[in-house]
């Protein structure tokens, strides 16, 4: 591993490259370092084997003194996409990624307020390449999907002369939240799935960039259950609707009691009605 060295990413070496995004980074440019490897090796290959003892310094070394080419560049296209949507029919994608997810959630029903208390996460990564960043992986993607389920809400401005109608507030996270230490689950179990080879990736690897993203839902729907429970124990069992993202007042209005009813009528009734509550 010591001789193994990575510059800064420049087009002056590759002109046409894809960017490292949509979980494809290791699928594509794995695929092209393992064709540099490729031809290299097949160029040392009479080297190796005149003398298979002499070991990775000669090899070079005489190959080197015999003018072999000891530079490659590798290039990767993924085979076999493509789509007729005349038809209907095609192959989008060379593989699927897969994980399931199940979390306990404590939810103050006075305030709205939640507490993640477990989540228990698997991800199909097929043979992972390094468990520790595929599992660092499954966290940042599962803590920003707490974000997207739960926080990061899209406020749109009225207008008062000095700012547009419907002009975003929320442009950044100074001005919305984004999920800090305190918001992750208490206890954080990720497994990787044993088992599970991909033979349409370098060695039988996955992408784990995104996917794991989607496993916060669990944490959504554990929040609307604890509500569905809050309301049963008021006699209250007709459907209800709880929207992404899921947040403090969504919760709190969901529960519904005598100051959710008040504090609604307040809402759609500014002029008659007493302020005594603040939407926001």
């Amino acid at each position: 591993m010591d001789r193994i060295h990575i510059s800064e990413t420049s087009s002056d070496k590759v002109p046409n490259t894809s960017p490292t995004a949509a979980s494809v980074s290791t699928d594509m440019y794995g695929m092209a370092v393992k064709s540099c490897c490729d031809q290299i090796m097949e160029r040392l290959k009479p080297f190796r084997e005149a003398d298979p003892e002499a070991g990775w310094d000669k090899w070079v070394e005489r190959a080197y003194f015999e003018r072999v080419n000891l530079s490659a560049q590798g290039f990767y296209k993924t085979p076999d996409l493509w789509f007729d949507w005349s038809k209907g029919k095609g192959n989008l994608y060379s593989y699927f990624s897969y994980g399931a997810s199940a979390s306990e959630v404590e939810v103050d029903t006075l305030t709205g307020d939640f507490t993640i208390l477990r989540s228990d996460l698997v991800m199909d990564v097929g043979d992972s390449l390094n468990p520790a960043i595929d599992i660092g992986q499954v966290e940042g993607a599962f803590t920003q999907g707490l974000g997207l389920f739960t926080m990061e809400q899209c406020v749109y401005l009225e207008g008062n002369g000095r700012t547009q109608r419907g002009q975003l507030f929320t442009t950044g996270p100074g001005t919305y939240k984004i999920p800090a230490v305190s918001d992750i689950p208490v206890q954080l179990n990720v497994t990787l799935l044993d088992g599970t080879s991909n033979p349409q990736a370098i060695f039988s690897s996955k992408a784990v960039g995104e996917p794991p993203l989607f496993l916060a839902a669990s944490v959504l729907f554990a929040i609307r259950d604890a509500v569905r429970a809050s309301r049963a124990e008021r006699g209250i069992i007709a459907p209800f609707q709880l929207d992404t993202p899921a947040t403090c007042h969504t919760i709190r209005m969901a529960c519904e009691d005598q100051f959710t009813q008040q504090a609604q009528q307040c809402f759609t009734n500014l002029s008659s009605t007493r302020k005594w509550t603040v939407n926001v």
